[in-house]
């Protein structure tokens, strides 16, 4: 080959690799508890099963944070294209002033969480936690939030039992232990590594409505510039929902090695989320969007004080990179 044709090849073949590392740059997402709370695990099977490549984006991290303006922050600090948050913080994030855009709708319940009792408690029925202590982690959390409907529920004034922080849920499962709640809100993955212990009264799934859980969420220079990498994640993200109701068994153990847990103990989790509790509704959404839910989120926060006014959800949710058969149908 003369060197002309050489040189023409070189260059065919590094605007070749350059035009591919465009199309394949690596990118990092944030993802609320990553690692520890339920609602992230397709992520990890997305990365495990390589569906964000075949989707044609390249995730090299997905970070995680102690949710709520902790992964916002990170997002639009780290200058990332998609984070995973509760709806409330992304909406308070946007009253402070942050420009921010709802791409995705993950998870629609908060059906991961149980509220239980020691085994030998008097608490057999959810009416009987009148006048009983009720643990929750902190102020203004979705666990307050929860409590407080949970007793409206009951027909029950917040003053009909006693609120007590713990701190956390591990925090909260000892505070059980030692008496000083009656009894405390125990989320998956912790449900299913302690469930033996303890004995379940409130089940999120048979006793609250869908209430919104977590969101997918942008800023508004990522959605205006990297559109393609965003829709990537999400089709990534609803090919591994798939994937875990139809293959549950190996999505668990590619859980437990993300997760770090038991494989046992992953599969429970996995077993328990993918039951089919409600109709037409699953735990892990494909990322449509339910507003009703959302609504109900934000009515529960609102009770508690962390957020304040009326939502425009037409100003904060962008359907545009969903794929067309998740779209609302106006």
């Amino acid at each position: 080959m003369s060197s002309k044709w050489t040189r023409l090849a070189k260059g065919l073949a590094i605007a070749a690799a350059i035009g591919w590392t465009q199309a394949s740059a690596a990118e990092e997402i944030v993802v609320s508890n990553y690692g520890v709370n339920a609602n992230g695990m397709p992520f990890a099977v997305a990365q495990a099963k390589g569906f964000f490549k075949q989707q044609g984006v390249d995730i090299t991290g997905i970070l995680s944070s102690d949710g709520g303006g902790t992964t916002i922050r990170t997002l639009v600090n780290g200058n990332l294209v998609y984070g995973e948050a509760n709806p409330s913080a992304v909406v308070i994030a946007i009253q402070q002033g942050a420009d921010l855009k709802i791409v995705s709708d993950n998870v629609q319940t908060v059906d991961e969480f149980i509220w239980a009792v020691k085994p030998d408690s008097p608490i057999k029925t959810p009416a009987d936690i009148k006048g009983k202590k009720i643990g929750y982690t902190n102020p203004r959390s979705t666990s307050q939030a929860l409590s407080v409907l949970i007793l409206q529920k009951l027909g029950l004034k917040p003053t009909d039992a006693e609120l007590v922080k713990t701190g956390g849920f591990g925090e909260g499962i000892v505070a059980l232990d030692l008496g000083a709640v009656d009894i405390a809100p125990i989320p998956e993955p912790l449900w299913s590594l302690s469930k033996g212990k303890y004995r379940a009264v409130i089940v999120a799934s048979n006793f609250l409505p869908p209430l919104d859980n977590v969101v997918g969420v942008t800023t508004a220079k990522a959605l205006a510039t990297r559109g393609d990498t965003i829709k990537a994640i999400i089709r990534a993200r609803r090919q591994a929902v798939d994937y875990i109701y139809a293959h549950p068994d190996e999505s668990a153990e590619i859980i437990a090695k993300a997760y770090n847990m038991a494989p046992e103990i992953a599969k429970s989790v996995v077993q328990n989320l993918t039951a089919p509790n409600r109709p037409n509704l699953r735990y892990w959404g494909p990322g449509s969007f339910n507003v009703k839910a959302m609504d109900s989120m934000m009515e529960a926060q609102r009770v508690v004080g962390a957020l304040k006014g009326d939502v425009d959800w037409s100003k904060i949710i962008d359907e545009s990179q969903l794929p067309d058969d998740l779209k609302s149908k106006h």
